[in-house]
């Protein structure tokens, strides 16, 4: 493949979502670019579940897996790269790597997933995905019935708290602030023993990724056996906002029932267009986005 070629799709992003899509269009003989970092945002995460066929493996070893499967179709081609920037032209758009390369596509699908943005607090990057975790669907069964601690407030704090409470019946909330919770729902955390805790957390203690104890800024250390995070996020890649994509109040990707965006073709898949985060989704909407691609991509010819 030359940079000069023209291809039917460019996927930004070879993780789960990317390499699904890749999966479907390769099987359709379309030409297709893969450009990826190397950088999953599991990638710290030791097993991944809920995944039928996959539960309990690591999120590597799927990845290379798939990338393997992938790599068997001749017309899809990897790039190793980070995309900092994509333009319209006149046959579709062309994406821009960091380092000067430049490639042409009728279509783009983004499956750049999301970075969370998670306390700035000693500890927490390093039990990110470990025994700090984002998904009671993904993780909550490996911690059931232990000591459990959630880090929100508000309407996020209470929707954890009620899908958690299913696993454990020790759960404390840590609003890190002033608790922001109805009156209905404070009533209810109470029927449910859910204790709230306002104090700031200064530290989490921990081994290996494995949470020991929470300590906060007054002195005290409480002791858990899993954390779950409810935090706010950012899209890993700015070229969908450059390009005029659009978002929904949660900061998707919005994304209509062929996983298209706001701006013809483009196309998004995973987490970045998804609430439902887990690598099960991201498997499917790849898969699914894939195929629609290749739908417009057969109508415009036929």
């Amino acid at each position: 493949m030359k940079n000069s070629d023209l291809l039917d799709v460019i996927i930004v992003g070879g993780s789960y979502a990317g390499l699904s899509a890749a999966m479907s269009l390769g099987r359709s003989l379309r030409n297709v670019l893969v450009l990826d970092n190397g950088k999953p945002c599991n990638r710290q995460t030791p097993y991944s579940h809920n995944f039928i066929t996959h539960d309990g493996e690591k999120p590597l070893e799927i990845l290379k897996n798939a990338k393997k499967q992938v790599e068997n179709y001749d017309t899809i081609t990897f790039f190793e790269g980070l995309a900092i920037e994509g333009k319209k032209t006149e046959n579709g758009f062309e994406v821009i790597t960091e380092n000067g390369e430049s490639f042409k596509a009728k279509k783009l699908i983004f499956a750049t997933g999301i970075t969370d943005d998670i306390p700035n607090i000693k500890g927490f990057k390093e039990c990110w995905g470990i025994s700090l975790i984002h998904c009671p669907y993904c993780h909550g069964y490996e911690f059931r019935n232990r000591k459990t601690a959630i880090i929100a407030n508000g309407d996020r704090g209470f929707h954890l708290s009620s899908i958690i409470k299913n696993l454990t019946d020790d759960i404390t909330i840590f609003t890190r602030g002033e608790a922001c919770f109805t009156e209905e729902q404070l009533q209810k955390l109470s029927e449910n023993k859910i204790s709230i805790i306002e104090t700031e957390i200064e530290e989490m203690v921990h081994h290996k990724g494995n949470v020991d104890y929470l300590s906060l800024n007054n002195g005290e250390k409480l002791n858990f056996d899993a954390v779950y995070g409810a935090f706010h996020f950012k899209q890993h890649s700015d070229i969908p906002g450059s390009l005029g994509c659009k978002f929904t109040e949660h900061g998707h990707l919005v994304v209509d029932h062929k996983q298209m965006t706001t701006e013809a073709g483009i196309y998004a898949c995973g987490d970045n267009s998804s609430i439902l985060r887990s690598v099960a989704n991201a498997v499917h909407t790849g898969n699914f986005t894939g195929a629609m691609v290749n739908m417009e991509l057969s109508n415009e010819v036929f």
